[in-house]
């Protein structure tokens, strides 16, 4: 096993509990990144030569490697991976009472580039990097031997594979059907396999829809981003008079539709591009109690944070303008470069130019089967701020 060596003082960050290592933090003068195969396993050193762990490398990426373990004489298999995945599964076992939840959230459970995502006996998983994918072996067995599910699906169609050198595709094995099933608190979601988006459902938001339902009894909600209806059918079920959906995708829309007869409600829903179908209900004058904003990523480099949070603002000016007098307006952003400090701000700015009063009543983040590493800022990403928005 080759060893790759730091150059002086860059091992701050691994010693305080980091687990990714750039290429320009490698000596490549004593170990050189050239020839080594990408996904292979290493050991990782200081520059005085202090171990600082084992990992996986991939000497044609700028973020080129992930620890795995400190000890440097770790043994990675299948009775590793085993180990891992019990670990992971007794947090989930002790908080969730159902089988519903992201099983493995990579680097803050120990497995830098692998989700799993669990619904019920069918497992969904993503492999993002080449030394994750070198060891699918390991943790599919891994994976099979701790849960014994009857249904597998790799969702690999990430463009971060690209970057990886590796090819995007999706694989099924064993009983999958053609609808994933989620129940969340007495609410059913059912997921066309062949529409679903990344491993199938937003799992992170799970928390901060428990505390929504409370904001909606008697009112009318407006769900923008809608997907197939986690706000939405929550609000429904949690007692609104009316919900209306809002997605880009008649897919989606279509799922909306099938989980409300599914669920035995109501919902009224409209297909198009969010901020056009904002505005047009601005013009017919059409007024919400609660409006969801809750976005996909908007902001996926630290390049675009300009522009994304000016598309953040536009949505929130939109939302605010079709608020009644005295509403709930539930802004979310899952990107990670636009924090939750910046997120107030837009939304106080936003507020002040529509004359309107701001009071913010929650601030939530992702679930705990989204655990956050101390020492790695990128496993917080989630923010869900429920705000109540009144004339000024």
């Amino acid at each position: 096993m080759e060893t790759i060596k730091l150059r002086p003082r860059e091992e701050k960050r691994l010693r305080a509990g980091h687990l990714w290592i750039y290429a320009n933090e490698v000596d490549v003068k004593t170990t050189p990144l050239k020839g080594l195969e990408p996904g292979s396993l290493v050991r990782y050193e200081d520059s005085q030569g202090k171990p600082l762990g084992m990992g996986y490398i991939n000497p044609n990426t700028l973020l080129c490697g992930r620890i795995l373990s400190r000890d440097s004489r770790a043994t990675i298999d299948e009775t590793w991976f085993i180990h891992r995945i019990q670990a992971a599964l007794a947090l989930r076992e002790k908080i969730y009472d159902a089988p519903y939840y992201r099983l493995i959230f990579g680097e803050a459970d120990g497995l830098p580039g692998l989700v799993v995502d669990r619904f019920g006996d069918v497992l969904v998983a993503q492999c993002t990097t080449a030394g994750m994918d070198a060891l699918s072996e390991y943790w599919m067995g891994a994976l099979g031997k701790v849960l014994q599910p009857k249904g597998f699906v790799l969702r690999n169609d990430v463009s971060s594979r690209e970057t990886e050198g590796l090819p995007r595709f999706v694989d099924s094995e064993g009983e999958i059907g053609d609808v994933l099933t989620v129940f969340e608190r007495g609410v059913q979601f059912e997921l066309p396999v062949e529409e679903w988006q990344k491993t199938g459902w937003f799992f992170d938001q799970a928390s901060n829809r428990e505390h929504f339902a409370k904001y909606v009894n008697g009112g009318s909600v407006l769900d923008v981003f809608s997907y197939y209806g986690g706000w939405s059918i929550t609000a429904a079920k949690a007692g609104a008079k009316s919900v209306t959906c809002i997605d880009a995708s008649q897919s989606a829309i279509d799922g909306v539709m099938k989980n409300a007869e599914l669920n035995g409600v109501t919902i009224e829903a409209q297909c198009g591009d969010a901020l056009a179908l904002l505005k047009t209900a601005h013009k017919q004058d059409r007024k919400f109690d609660v409006v969801v904003v809750d976005p996909p990523a908007l902001i996926k480099r630290k390049k675009d944070l300009d522009k994304g949070l000016g598309h953040y603002a536009a949505l929130t000016r939109a939302a605010m303008n079709v608020m009644a007098a005295d509403g709930i307006l539930v802004s979310c952003s899952c990107s990670f470069h636009l924090h939750q400090d910046a997120l107030l701000r837009m939304l106080l700015k936003e507020a002040q130019k529509a004359n309107k009063r701001l009071q913010i009543l929650e601030i939530g983040g992702q679930g705990p089967d989204h655990p956050v590493h101390p020492a790695i800022p990128e496993t917080r990403y989630l923010k869900t701020i429920f705000a109540r928005v009144t004339s000024g």
